[in-house]
């Protein structure tokens, strides 16, 4: 892999760098097809193994000729179309993990380069390579599959800890390219922030908050960037659970909001005064309906602000546990109940506020209502409400006295099977569903913060109806209970199937409750991690690096203790818990 240093860099004039001289060059073009590996008792469909080709190729919007991605929701599109790695970031692993076996493409990379460090390039540079035009974009996603590929799992955490992610490039003028091409820097990007210091900013400890607004001013940034950057300004500084586990609460009241509905007001048994919430949190809840069986944990949304009054939920009656507290709950009894949780919180800001819910979805959104209603702000804030018929819909008065209490509030309630004599006018405003027709009929702004809460097809629905009024999806949050599919990135599936035992011999370890699965199994010695453990029980859990760096398998963890056996780069707050990366050391409850 030897080759000759390149032969002239940028050069300064009148204090401004003119970069238009050859910055790199083009020592091997790689392309790969997808293809099925083993990996794990898993399948993993990847694309990640590439290999050199002779002579020019077609670069082209999304890829190279003879290349393509296996999952283009992690690795694909316009902004991913093309990798690039370092002949120097090479000879840097070989040296630090002792090999001596690397080839061309052995990072997955399309471009093998000399030169365009990850600590020089910036996001928004521009490159001429053959007759081919790219914008540097964003830095590699972190992946497992690299792991797979360099037959080193810890490889997505060193990419970063070490700074030598690499890189992907948009194609702006498409053209033939082959190795040999030198490689000129044609324009700076703005704001001069480099691979190495964005890759940072998403996956390493300390970010800067002055650098994530930088970020998000250079446009060549993709949006998946940009969406994760917009998420750490307006997400709040965790806070540690108010308890840990479960606390003694008394049931203070009892109401009935609907022939379904029902409303609990939870307070201290030592008389203390309840530890504030945020508006859109929920608590989770354990019964015993039966001495001799396993405890039911369930969460459920507060719909209130916490106060001198205590918490209030309010439960649908469905399910074992909540017809429990429906059926045999009273003022005076007393509950296990965990501390708040959950990122499905009112944000601060300006714009408008929709609240869209369905059914007892709305709970977190009335909380947030009562919470718009005490600020006495000038936001307009609109309520938009789907349920059945006047005997299922809940607040229903106590939304429209908040919303009278609002300089500028908005209310469209729909009903889908009206009673008989239920005309349109004080109780509801449209018969029907809410849908894009709604929307664009009722005026709802299109530039104001979203919030849907209901059932998945409801949610699904709205999402579509906001996305075709071109409602940026950074603006919209969504909350649900149970079990929440995911991307499992690059597994080939065997099938649906409900979480379960896992196959062969039963675990002889403490109990790991899923409690959105509503599943208590044994913990198994067999598997590494708490994530294999949930995977090989079929519990829905999002990953991405599965080794610390991505945070996409974090789970609330309400009660037990878990060991890291890899630690990750930055550590998740109290009361959470990586699943890719630990293990249980007592029985644990978590939040999945």
């Amino acid at each position: 892999m030897d080759v000759n240093a390149p032969a002239v860099w940028c050069v300064q004039a009148v204090g401004v760098s003119m970069c238009r001289a050859m910055t790199g060059r083009l020592l091997s073009l790689n392309v790969g097809r997808p293809r099925e590996v083993a990996w794990e008792g898993k399948t993993v469909r990847t694309a990640i193994w590439k290999e050199p080709v002779e002579g020019p190729r077609m670069v082209r919007r999304i890829n190279i000729d003879g290349d393509d991605q296996a999952d283009r929701l992690a690795h694909g599109g316009e902004h991913r179309a093309v990798f690039v790695y370092q002949i120097e970031s090479y000879r840097y692993w070989e040296r630090e993990l002792g090999r001596d076996d690397f080839a061309y493409g052995q990072f997955g990379e399309n471009f093998t380069v000399e030169g365009l460090a990850d600590d020089e390039v910036c996001v928004g540079d521009r490159y001429r390579i053959g007759s081919a035009l790219f914008e540097v974009t964003q830095p590699r996603v972190t992946c497992y599959r690299v792991g797979i590929r360099m037959d080193d799992p810890a490889m997505p955490s060193l990419l970063v800890s070490h700074h030598r992610p690499g890189f992907y490039l948009r194609v702006l003028e498409e053209g033939p390219v082959q190795a040999g091409d030198a490689i000129v820097k044609v324009a700076e990007g703005p704001e001069r922030l480099t691979v190495a210091q964005v890759d940072g900013l998403l996956y390493l400890p300390n970010k800067s908050r002055e650098l994530l607004e930088r970020a998000l001013r250079v446009p060549a940034l993709s949006e998946g960037w940009k969406g994760s950057f917009r998420e750490l300004l307006a997400k709040p500084v965790a806070a540690a659970p108010a308890w840990p586990g479960f606390r003694p609460m008394r049931v203070a009241e009892v109401r009935r909001e609907s022939t379904t509905i029902a409303s609990f007001r939870l307070v201290p048994t030592d008389g203390s005064a309840v530890p504030n919430a945020a508006p859109g949190q929920y608590l989770t809840v354990r019964v015993r309906p039966d001495g001799g069986a396993p405890p039911l944990i369930r969460s459920y949304s507060m719909s209130d602000l916490p106060g001198e009054r205590g918490y209030r939920i309010s439960v649908k009656r469905e399910g074992p546990a909540s017809r429990y507290l429906h059926d045999r709950v009273a003022a005076g009894d007393v509950l296990d109940v965990a501390a708040p949780r959950g990122s499905f919180v009112l944000r601060d800001g300006t714009r408008p506020v929709v609240l869209v819910s369905a059914g007892v979805g709305a709970t977190p959104v009335l909380a947030m209502l009562r919470a718009l209603a005490v600020e006495h702000g000038a936001r307009p804030v609109w309520w938009l409400h789907g349920a059945r018929d006047r005997a299922e819909h809940a607040f229903a008065a106590e939304v429209d006295e908040l919303l009278a209490g609002l300089p500028d509030g908005h209310r469209v309630v729909a009903y889908s099977r009206p009673g008989d004599g239920e005309a349109a006018g004080a109780a509801y405003d449209v018969a029907g569903r809410l849908d894009l027709a709604v929307l664009e009929r009722a005026g709802v702004p299109t530039d104001a913060d979203y919030y849907l809460c209901g059932p998945d097809g409801f949610m699904r629905a709205i999402g579509a109806a906001l996305a075709a009024r071109g409602v940026e999806p950074g603006r919209i949050a969504t909350e649900a209970f149970g079990a929440v599919p995911v991307h499992a990135s690059g597994i080939v599936s065997a099938g649906e199937r409900a979480p379960h035992v896992p196959d062969g011999p039963p675990g002889a370890g403490a109990a790991v409750m899923f409690v959105r699965s509503n599943v208590a199994i044994p913990w198994d010695e067999r598997f590494p991690s708490l994530l294999d453990f949930a995977e090989a029980c079929d519990v829905p859990v999002g990953f991405g690096c599965r080794t610390g760096v991505c945070h996409n398998c974090e789970s609330g963890l309400l009660t037990g203790e878990v060991t890291y056996d890899i630690d990750p780069l930055e550590p998740p707050a109290e009361g959470r818990v990586l699943m890719c990366c630990t293990r249980p050391t007592s029985e644990v409850t978590l939040d999945l």
